[in-house]
């Protein structure tokens, strides 16, 4: 599908079908959000992962089960949502072999403790073609206080969680890429790939501190350009201040590519957010209570578009801003 790609796909054909509900948001967002009982709404969330696109076909099947829950738990998490169930639909190969599947509902038992939530419903079928997968996670916000891509204004500050481009460098490393690196390294890079960290604690936090918010899913400067449209704003980002892992400094200095990688990189699954500049030490003792890293990395502008900058305020060139599916 030449000239097209997932978002201008979802605005032509799909989001007229949404405008019959206002908790679809217009398709724009993280989440749906539909009223619910006394003073709360629930967001309402779906993911799909397919073999070969989201995961290497030889990843182990209990680190798929988990990055499926955790990358839908981390939508949740990016409207400030805390999450309690989820159904699940998965298409799996004719033939797949039985210690696979138990491993597969393994992983995914592990998680659903971890993160509190029931699977309370789904589908599963056979397929000739490659491993499908999709959950639906549904969470609880308080009415009216979800966190929403629209709200973020000229003057907010950037924040982010974690370190970014991890995921981005891993997915070299699980390719086989690795001259150069330590076994530590090895390791961390994996897991940040295949094992992502929904910021399930943090994105309700945030509710009354930040403005806007959105997981980094397809890559941070994509990802804050869909906030930028959506609020009818610009964005300035410093490269110097982009929080980076020491794995990801490693592989750098190891040549496997260098802040580009990491600005647009997809599969961090970190929250990126606004927040006015009066709230900053606020976010910093969030920060220290949660021993979460975040992150000051630039600010909201009046205008549009994103602009990467040095040290020096000197503008950056980027050969593309994140991951699009159908090639757009």
């Amino acid at each position: 599908m030449p000239g097209l790609d997932e978002f201008s796909l979802i605005e032509r054909l799909f989001a007229p079908l949404a405008a019959r509900h206002p908790g679809a948001l217009g398709l724009t967002d993280d989440a749906a959000l539909i009223d619910g009982p006394a003073g709360q709404q629930w967001a309402i969330t779906t993911d799909a992962l397919v073999a070969g696109v989201h995961f290497l076909p030889d990843d182990p099947p209990d680190l798929i089960a988990r990055k499926l829950l955790r990358v839908n738990l981390s939508d949740l998490a990016a409207m400030g949502a805390t999450p309690f169930a989820v159904l699940l639909a998965t298409c799996f190969p004719l033939g797949v072999d039985e210690r696979w599947l138990e491993c597969f509902a393994s992983g995914l038992k592990t998680d659903c403790e971890i993160f509190s939530v029931a699977v309370i419903g789904g589908d599963t079928v056979a397929t000739p073609g490659p491993l499908t997968l999709a959950v639906t996670a549904i969470g609880a916000v308080a009415q009216g206080s979800a966190l929403l891509r629209s709200n973020a204004r000229s003057g907010d500050d950037i924040w982010v969680s974690g370190a970014i481009g991890d995921a981005a460098f891993g997915l070299l490393v699980a390719q086989g890429r690795t001259s150069g690196l330590t076994p530590a390294a090895v390791e961390a890079l994996l897991e940040r790939y295949r094992l992502p960290s929904p910021r399930t604690a943090l994105g309700p936090a945030l509710i009354g501190l930040a403005r806007a918010a959105m997981d980094i899913s397809d890559g941070l400067i994509g990802d804050l350009d869909h906030i930028c449209k959506t609020s009818g704003v610009g964005a300035v980002v410093e490269a110097g201040r982009l929080p980076l892992s020491a794995a990801v400094e490693a592989a750098m200095a190891a040549g496997f590519g260098g802040v580009e990688r990491a600005l647009t990189g997809g599969d961090d699954y970190e929250l990126l957010f606004t927040v006015p500049p009066d709230k900053a030490a606020a976010i910093g003792e969030l920060g220290r209570r949660l021993g979460l890293r975040l992150t000051k990395i630039g600010q909201i502008i009046d205008g549009e578009g994103v602009r990467v900058v040095n040290a020096n305020g000197d503008p950056l060139t980027l050969t593309g801003s994140g991951y699009r599916h159908f090639g757009g």
